[in-house]
């Protein structure tokens, strides 16, 4: 998409919203930040938006930079910087990137949404995968398709191996990973496709081939030393805080995955034999795990006098309107970060601190404590020990075990 001018970009993103069927009061807030922009642009004689000009404006108008590194954002400035970022998408895709899809109408094509439906149904009853996966195909499907109707496509048999390039374009700047997980659920859809008659074969050639192996990746782990500030840092007086730590016990005392822990159900308690029972919701295997103390105490302390008074069959609940369970989309990394800033604990860019770098913690304690792989998968809930030995790479004493010696291979 050629640079347009910033009155003609902002015209056409204001149909676009309309027609992605965003609220007049959340249009009528993106105008209002527009005018904004416009007039930083004019000062500094532009006719055109770009994302870095976009940050110029807003370290000149909020001092954006700085308060981002003092970790002292507030909605409002993270609302703003969506808003730059949607414009430094829109002049460069000619579509809406990074949006959740809040709105009931996802599409204008009554043809993808009925595609969307039947490839979930493909994916749940025929191909028998797991939760999780389906949720992620369909997502990765829904953004697909959001963006091939934003370029005036509203028939899939109409989708042709440029309109492939240019999606793939719009993941530029995402981890390896997260483009290896977006092109096979996109591959996934076009298989489908193909299996019902549609002739989508060369846009499955289309697609380019990504290797991202977990091995390639050192998981981020932390510190004994950090993990026991973390949990102390933790005002056990409340009940958000009394639920928080019992989270946070779960995850790096057993390692259990986020999902998990958001679906952790009262009946998965087994008291009288000090166990936890679950289904793991990446696997689909039956995982026993112990009750320790800790947490046993942490879950009773909650239970006693934190958690809401409602009938509900989960453990852990929103303690906001609704009262609910946490969603699965909800990754829980807000409660870390908010007890890594009272605990003092630096957070680093190039370290990923979220509850699942705890689950990375746990595996690289037990496995510098000599427990076998096998085992470790076990409590893991892995499907492999293939997936565990991803995390002799934090080890360097093991490595170092590993290693051969060239000498000895001399005959």
């Amino acid at each position: 998409m050629s640079a347009l001018t910033f009155t003609e970009l902002t015209r056409r993103l204001d149909i676009e919203l309309q027609r992605l069927h965003y609220t007049e009061g959340s249009i009528k807030a993106y105008r209002r930040a527009w005018k904004h922009i416009a007039s930083y642009l004019e000062q500094e004689g532009l006719d055109c938006f770009t994302e870095e000009a976009g940050m110029r404006y807003l370290d000149c108008r909020y001092d954006f930079s700085t308060r981002e590194a003092a970790g002292t954002l507030t909605q409002s400035l993270i609302n703003s910087l969506r808003i730059v970022r949607m414009l430094g998408d829109f002049q460069q895709h000619g579509s809406v990137l990074r949006r959740y899809y809040k709105q009931k109408i996802v599409f204008t094509s009554e043809p993808f949404n009925q595609w969307l439906q039947r490839f979930q149904t493909h994916c749940i009853q025929v191909q028998a995968y797991s939760k999780v996966t389906c949720d992620h195909y369909r997502k990765t499907t829904m953004r697909f398709l959001s963006y091939i109707e934003s370029q005036s496509v509203l028939h899939v048999e109409d989708i042709r191996e440029v309109h492939i390039a240019d999606y793939v374009k719009t993941l530029l700047g995402y981890s390896y990973k997260s483009v290896e997980q977006q092109l096979c659920g996109l591959r996934c859809f076009l298989r489908f496709l193909i299996h019902e008659g549609v002739p989508a074969e060369p846009l499955l050639k289309a697609i380019p081939s990504i290797k991202a192996r977990k091995q390639n990746r050192i998981p981020s782990v932390w510190s004994t030393e950090n993990v026991e500030k973390l949990l102390q840092a933790i005002d056990r007086g409340n009940p958000s805080g009394q639920r928080d730590y019992a989270i946070i016990l779960l995850a790096a005392r057993l390692g259990i995955r986020t999902l998990d822990i958001k679906r952790l159900q009262l009946k998965d308690l087994d008291w009288a034999k000090s166990r936890i029972e679950l289904r793991s919701s990446k696997t689909g295997t039956l995982v026993h795990l112990p009750l320790l103390p800790d947490i046993g105490w942490a879950i009773i302390e909650y239970l006693k006098n934190g958690r809401p008074k409602v009938d509900s069959p989960y453990l852990f609940l929103r303690h906001l309107a609704p009262l609910e369970p946490f969603s699965d989309e909800d990754r829980l990394n807000q409660i870390i970060a908010k007890y890594m800033r009272i605990a003092r604990i630096p957070i680093s860019p190039h370290k990923k601190r979220g509850m699942h770098s705890l689950r990375h913690t746990l595996a690289s304690r037990l496995l510098a404590e000599h427990t076998p792989l096998p085992i470790i998968s076990d409590i893991l809930g892995h499907a492999s020990t293939e997936s565990t030995a991803t995390y002799l790479k934090v080890d360097v004493d093991q490595l170092r075990q590993c290693a051969l010696d060239p000498a000895s291979e001399v005959q």
